[in-house]
């Protein structure tokens, strides 16, 4: 009987299941349109623009004999010895997992060069995670941190990826200008009338993409004590720290007195190791945060490629005088794009750090965009659009100059020719 009671019940909320309307995913725009599936969008996403360097460069791919001095990756080849580090270990089976922390004699390589860069000891039982790039730890540092609402500034212009990110984590991204006459420095004064109550974090990149701007030592401790003074973490993206010109200092905020316990700190190799293939990177914090970070590694990348931490591991013992001479190439390459964009009447600042130059093309009457079309169309030279890094970089041009002196003459050239005619179309 009290089976049947049962069977009863079950095909009486089947009945009323078919009864009732099944919500679908299926909204109609304003209009009367008719339904799109924009409803299987999470709401959080769905206003998220795509990458605006990516974007132009889907229309630099529909190009031919275009020069490039678009995108941010070395023209260098990975050194050999790199490469056969990870062709030997293939070769003698490493095609496992590791732990998802990483390889240990990895994260034990990782604490010794930081400590020896930048003055900050790590555990690396504890206190190091290895990722899939240091993207990877971007992501895993401000999901780890962010609550729904937290607030998170950051520089701007700066990297494309900042603001998605921090909105991915149901945070408040919030750009704080820098200035072209101020050599788009960082300072205390100019983060301070940012500050609510929501603030979680600080989120900084020295040397920066896309200005080469570096952080000084007074402003970083200047940027310190205030995280103290207000309680706020720190995560600082250190990709280019490597690429410093001129013999300037190295500043690691982690390493100034009372950060490296609300620091995280995160690298990788892809730029001054020429690895960017390769997708490997790190994150260096307090144990409670990286435990956190780990979580979400954990269940969503499980580990970074075995290959790449063990090619990483050859980087950091033997490649000191492989990243010397690229950096010493990258600056002299420096030195000719921002000698040259000065005579050709684009007033560029001299970038300490990174491979980017960032003139000012605002005097001819044309946005970044526009300007950036006309010099891909007119000359077959690419350029990002300074406005691809926030409102701060409208006006400018971000110009790679990881790329080989001959193209590098060729594409400048170019471009001399442009804004002289554009000078001419323009002030008559």
């Amino acid at each position: 009987m009290a089976g049947e009671l049962e069977g009863e019940a079950v095909l009486s909320r089947q009945a009323d299941a078919e009864d009732t309307p099944v919500p679908t995913p299926f909204r109609s725009r304003s209009g009367g349109g008719g339904p799109t599936r924009d409803g299987w969008v999470a709401a959080h996403l769905r206003d998220i623009p795509r990458s605006g360097i990516r974007d132009f460069f889907d229309i630099v791919s529909t190009r031919r004999d275009v020069i490039s001095l678009g995108i941010g990756e070395p023209d260098f080849e990975t050194p050999w010895h790199i490469r056969e580090a990870s062709i030997y270990a293939l070769d003698h089976g490493a095609t496992s997992y590791t732990a998802n922390l990483g390889l240990l004699e990895l994260r034990q390589a990782i604490a010794a060069y930081v400590g020896e860069s930048c003055g900050a000891a790590y555990d690396p039982q504890t206190e190091i995670l290895v990722t899939v790039g240091v993207s990877e730890a971007l992501d895993l540092a401000v999901r780890a941190v962010c609550a729904p609402g937290d607030e998170v500034l950051y520089h701007e212009p700066t990297y494309v990826a900042y603001a998605p990110v921090v909105a991915f984590a149901h945070g408040t991204p919030v750009p704080v200008p820098t200035r072209r006459e101020d050599g788009f420095r960082l300072t205390r004064a100019m983060l301070e009338p940012a500050l609510t109550r929501r603030t979680k974090a600080i989120l900084l990149n020295f040397p920066t993409n896309p200005t080469g701007a570096v952080l000084a030592r007074e402003d970083a401790a200047g940027i310190a004590r205030l995280a103290v003074e207000r309680d706020l973490l720190v995560i600082t993206d250190e990709i280019y720290a490597e690429l410093t010109y001129d013999g300037g200092e190295r500043v690691n905020v982690a390493a100034l007195p009372g950060m490296k316990e609300r620091t995280i700190f995160l690298n990788g190799f892809s730029k001054a190791w020429a690895m960017t293939g390769f997708r490997v990177g790190f994150a260096c914090a307090p144990p409670e945060l990286t435990e956190a970070m780990m979580k979400i590694h954990q269940y969503t990348m499980m580990c970074a490629p075995i290959l790449a931490q063990k090619a990483a591991v050859e980087a950091l013992r033997s490649g000191r005088n492989d990243v010397a001479r690229m950096r010493a190439e990258y600056e002299r390459r420096r030195n000719f794009i921002h000698s040259s964009l000065n005579e050709m009447g684009l007033p560029c600042h001299l970038p300490q750090g990174a491979f980017y130059a960032f003139p000012y093309v605002g005097d001819y009457g044309l946005s970044s965009k526009d300007f950036a079309l006309r010099l891909l169309d007119e000359q077959k030279v690419a350029c990002v659009p300074g406005s691809a890094f926030g409102p701060s970089g409208e006006g400018f041009l971000r110009c790679s100059y990881a790329t080989s002196m001959e193209a590098l003459k060729e594409a400048l050239s170019r471009m001399a020719a442009f804004v002289k005619g554009l000078s001419a179309e323009f002030h008559g």
